[in-house]
């Protein structure tokens, strides 16, 4: 590995995981129905891929299956998310979001674009776009196919 490319690992390992943090804390300042992060990205999750298993939401966060079902409990019982068995292998639980799931995703996501936003706004029009650049030329190193609507749905909204 050459230092140009020790000096990018370097400093994504300092300031990804601060972005990420920050963003845990501004979500938690706006008690955006008390979602954790992990339970907003198990309801983007879900909401992108509807019918999708406890084994694929688990994986995608990066959870146990034992974790996640835990998490998908808490949303169940909060009403954001439908657990039902699976019509074609009754051995299978799919997951979908229901209207106020859907409607809390969409605040929380609302919620931390604005704040992003915020944050961002002090750049001056150049730094943005170097931002934009420095996304896009990262983006399929670290995005997966899975992730690809999400990207997608956040840089539309």
């Amino acid at each position: 590995m050459n230092t140009s490319t020790q000096a990018c690992a370097r400093a994504l390992l300092e300031v990804a995981p601060a972005i990420v943090q920050a963003m845990r804390v501004q979500m938690r300042a706006q008690r955006l129905h008390e979602l954790s992060v992990p339970q907003f990205r198990t309801l983007a999750f879900i909401g992108r891929h509807p019918g999708c298993s406890l084994s694929d939401a688990a994986e995608f966060i990066g959870m146990t299956l034992p974790s996640m079902s835990i998490l998908i409990n808490g949303l169940v019982e909060e009403g954001f998310v439908l657990r039902q068995t699976s019509l074609l292998d009754r051995r299978r639980v799919t997951l979908n979001l229901t209207e106020a799931g859907a409607g809390v995703y969409a605040h929380a996501l609302e919620g931390t674009l604005a704040w992003l936003s915020r944050q961002l706004e002090p750049l001056a029009e150049a730094d943005k776009q170097i931002v934009l650049r420095a996304m896009e030329i990262l983006r399929p190193y670290f995005v997966t196919n899975v992730d690809a609507a999400a990207v997608a749905e956040v840089s539309h909204a």
